[in-house]
């Protein structure tokens, strides 16, 4: 079994070559750099919240799909949201909306 020193050693060797072994770490170009990332963008989102308070974080991520929709109004916020559920891994909306005769009016969300 492999002690922690040299799990370390493992993963750090990993990171220089590029690899990502830090969830959040991209970008980092060692263990310790990739710990340092993850940490930061973590804390990032933490300390708006913490800034905030819960019930505003929540409400600020809202606003955005809000101002959205007042921009393109109710049925074009809704013919968006009909085309974003149509993409899959292998396709885009739009080439599936036209493989399955699903029609789709772009010009509704788009902003005037």
């Amino acid at each position: 079994m492999a002690s922690e020193q040299e799990e370390r050693a493992k993963l750090d060797e990993r990171a220089r070559q590029g690899e990502t072994v830090v969830p959040g770490g991209t970008g980092g170009k060692s263990l310790e750099a990739q710990e340092h990332l993850a940490e930061g963008r973590s804390r990032g989102g933490q300390t708006r919240r913490d800034q905030l308070g819960t019930q505003g974080y929540q409400e600020l991520g809202s606003r955005g799909g809000q101002t959205r929709k007042q921009q393109i109004g109710t049925q074009g916020y809704q013919e968006m949201g009909r085309k974003g559920g149509l993409t899959t891994i292998h396709k885009s909306a739009s080439d599936r909306a036209h493989d399955e005769g699903i029609q789709i009016d772009e010009s509704k969300f788009k902003s005037p």
